[in-house]
């Protein structure tokens, strides 16, 4: 299909994308790699006024050591993540679950910020982000606002951004000596798209599982922590026994996706074989 008119502006910097979005009223939308606004458009699932263009704006695009954070602008494309040194270094589970998304020509274009700002529920960015302790820093004309992974991403393709701001930047805490993290996926093979993901991070002290944190995208209609796999495995042994233990708790209480990918009985088997996988990952 063809998309709605609309109005077309190029910003060229934040300040005036939140200008270009004030004088729209609500009516418009940002576009950065466009991957999920582009569809939409053709589908005419959404008919802006105006599309905001902040694809170009070279203060979005970076990846930085910031004090005890990793600080990633929202228009750094999947292919920056994937090939950043710093990521790699620190918090490998983030080049792990780029190099994962799409195709060569997705990961070129495609951002982050673009990617959570929408929400898709098999997108792998959201469950990444919690198991990271994500902060993400939205802007508008009234200042700035920075939110918890959790708390940002609130359900189905719905986040806490509000009107008339933009998504700027992610922090990501630099974890403790000894952190090890992975992200391990079940991909849809025409889209790559999680039908399950698991992104795991954990410090291993003398074998043992410390600091865990295990998060969940594709199972259900929104990212989450698995607080009963955490527990479950927090403070044993890193042992297959206790690891295969663990992931026996993947997904319980949580109302789980099923669709012509996978039924809800089958998402829930590839939750504990997905959480298996990343705490075995972690153990080596």
């Amino acid at each position: 299909m063809i998309p709605a008119n609309f109005e077309y502006h190029r910003a060229g910097s934040v300040d005036e994308a939140l200008s270009l979005l004030a004088q729209h009223d609500g009516n418009a939308k940002v576009l950065s790699g466009g991957h999920s606004l582009i569809p939409a458009l053709k589908l005419r699932l959404n008919q802006p006024a105006a599309l905001v263009d902040i694809a170009r704006i070279a203060d979005l695009r970076y990846i930085r050591l910031d004090g005890q954070h990793i600080a990633i602008g929202a228009a750094s494309t999947h292919k920056d993540i994937a090939t950043s040194a710093l990521l790699a270094e620190h918090i490998s589970m983030m080049p792990q679950a780029a190099v994962m998304i799409g195709d060569p020509q997705v990961r070129n274009v495609g951002t982050i910020g673009g990617s959570i700002a929408h929400a898709d529920p098999a997108a792998d960015w959201p469950g990444v982000l919690l198991a990271a302790d994500a902060q993400i820093v939205l802007r508008s004309a009234g200042g700035t606002r920075t939110l918890a992974a959790q708390d940002f991403f609130l359900g189905f393709f719905t986040t806490a951004l509000q009107e008339g701001e933009i998504l700027t930047e992610i922090r990501v805490p630099v974890p403790a000596a000894g952190t090890k993290s992975t992200y391990q996926k079940f991909p849809q093979p025409a889209s790559r798209f999680a039908i399950v993901g698991c992104a795991a991070m954990a410090t291993l002290s003398g074998g043992t599982f410390t600091h865990v944190r295990v998060a969940f995208n594709g199972v259900a209609d929104g990212c989450f922590r698995d607080a009963n796999v955490e527990k479950a495995i927090e403070g044993q042994a890193a042992t297959a026994e206790n690891i295969a233990a663990a992931a026996a708790h993947a997904a319980q209480g949580v109302s789980i996706l099923s669709d012509h990918y996978a039924a809800e009985d089958y998402r829930q088997h590839l939750a504990q074989v997905y959480a298996k996988r990343a705490l075995s990952a972690l153990a080596g």
